[in-house]
């Protein structure tokens, strides 16, 4: 996520870190790299202007504070920045205090509009809402059917009027619907248009004026940059909409539209959506995603994740068995599936602060994570309770069994035995004993 603005960015901060002293020279070639690497990233020029604006009225302002190096100063100010145009503060989904809630999801098409809308609705859920979801777009053949597959799927009801039904007939036939199945939220998919034109502003005018939403979402792709924004503003010009959902913000985006988008709009950014798969929507943090952006990580996401995903029992009784060096392959692939339920290794990695550096040039197999898990189970109970048992023949027979090759099952039992090795000089550091032993004797496992 923002790859390419923390790579930008990377170079900066670390010139930033190296300045001791503060000067109008300085400060003015720190805040042209920063400009060059803003408009690189496709951000709106005039927000650009008025970024650096403010970013060197505030850094010839400060003050050098004792005992803080000068340039963690600026790093500070430039941080302080970006948190103001992503927006400021985590802005909530609004929900009705009185009747159902009703969301308006509206975007051109091929933004992920549909998607968007099935994972706001898991994202509802997990609030303690009852959603329901209804599909406005008459003009798209797939669309309905998408909708109904995504509902199947995250088990929650899809309204389906009779064919040739017109969009205002359908949300009101779903308004009904939704009393008769005791649903609390409706989320309405409207149709999508390769551009914007009257028709299709007409025809959310007319939903709006018929539902009189609690919340309308404008689904941006970031992948189109400043197009997105500018399609953004048409919208709420002519619609009005309460937020921004910025969606494959895993791809190739150079963050433009992020950046852009609230102080072009004034709709604040709600929700950014990662993959293709309907996990739940991430709510938008003006101040984790700023420091992601500057290398600072994102503890706060990640203790999130690992609070949702991670059964905390469980992972305390592993944790003993791991310093105590008994953990075996069994512990050892209950791991493996809590840390994918928390999503792609590379993504959870670079939030941890410094990480996204260390990385560089490491080249993080998507598939790895599964291959060991195919290894794992395919071996016998006894097999994973007692690895010290697994000769050829048994290797052979787990390589076949998981579509892998010998070498791999050697290099999985090659790597617990490590980190077991690991774990094991850690326990004995903790009880104050071989103290000449290296903890991290072995951390090649993280290849």
């Amino acid at each position: 996520m923002f790859e390419g603005l923390h790579d930008r960015f990377e170079g900066v901060v670390n010139r930033l870190k190296g300045l001791h002293k503060l000067t109008d020279e300085n400060i003015g070639e720190a805040l042209r790299e920063v400009r060059i690497a803003l408009l690189e990233a496709d951000v709106n020029v005039g927000v650009v202007k008025a970024f650096i604006a403010s970013i060197k009225a505030e850094a010839l302002g400060a003050k050098t504070i004792k005992g803080v190096n000068p340039g963690q100063q600026i790093i500070k100010i430039v941080h302080d920045g970006l948190v103001d145009i992503l927006g400021g503060e985590t802005v909530s989904l609004k929900m009705a205090e009185h009747g159902p809630t009703v969301i308006l999801m509206t975007g051109l098409q091929g933004s992920g509009k549909t998607t968007s809308t099935a994972k706001l609705a898991q994202y509802v859920v997990k609030q303690g809402y009852k959603p329901m979801m209804v599909s406005t777009d008459i003009y798209r053949p797939a669309a309905l059917e998408q909708l109904k597959v995504l509902g199947e799927q995250i088990q929650i009801p899809v309204f389906e009027a009779a064919g040739g039904t017109a969009p205002i007939k359908i949300v009101r036939g779903a308004v009904k619907e939704l009393k008769t199945q005791n649903c609390n939220v409706l989320l309405v998919d409207t149709a999508g248009r390769l551009h914007i034109d009257e028709s299709m502003m007409d025809e959310l005018k007319n939903i709006k004026e018929e539902l009189k939403p609690d919340e309308i979402l404008f689904v941006a792709d970031s992948m189109t940059g400043q197009d997105a924004v500018t399609t953004a503003g048409a919208f709420n010009e002519k619609i009005g909409m309460t937020g921004v959902i910025l969606t494959k913000l895993d791809g190739d985006t150079r963050g433009g539209a992020a950046l852009s988008i609230k102080k072009v709009t004034g709709a604040p950014i709600k929700f950014m959506g990662l993959g293709e798969k309907i996990e739940p929507i991430e709510p938008f943090h003006p101040e984790r995603v700023a420091g992601r952006i500057l290398g600072m990580g994102d503890v706060l996401t990640l203790v999130e994740k690992a609070q949702e995903n991670i059964d905390e029992k469980k992972a305390e009784a592993q944790a003993l068995k791991m310093m105590s060096a008994t953990f075996d392959l069994g512990d050892f692939l209950e791991q493996l599936k809590m840390i994918k339920k928390m999503g792609p290794l590379d993504q959870i990695m670079k939030m941890i602060p410094g990480m996204s550096g260390a990385l560089k040039g490491v080249d993080l197999d998507p598939y790895e994570l599964t291959r060991t898990e195919a290894i794992i189970t395919s071996m016998t109970l006894k097999e994973r309770a007692s690895p010290g048992i697994i000769n050829s023949s048994r290797k052979r027979r787990i390589a076949r069994g998981s579509g892998t090759e010998m070498l791999e099952v050697n290099r999985v039992l090659k790597n617990f035995h490590k980190s077991k090795k690991m774990m094991r000089n850690m326990g004995r550091m903790k009880k104050g004993k071989g103290k000449g032993a290296n903890p991290f004797e072995g951390l090649g496992l993280m290849q």
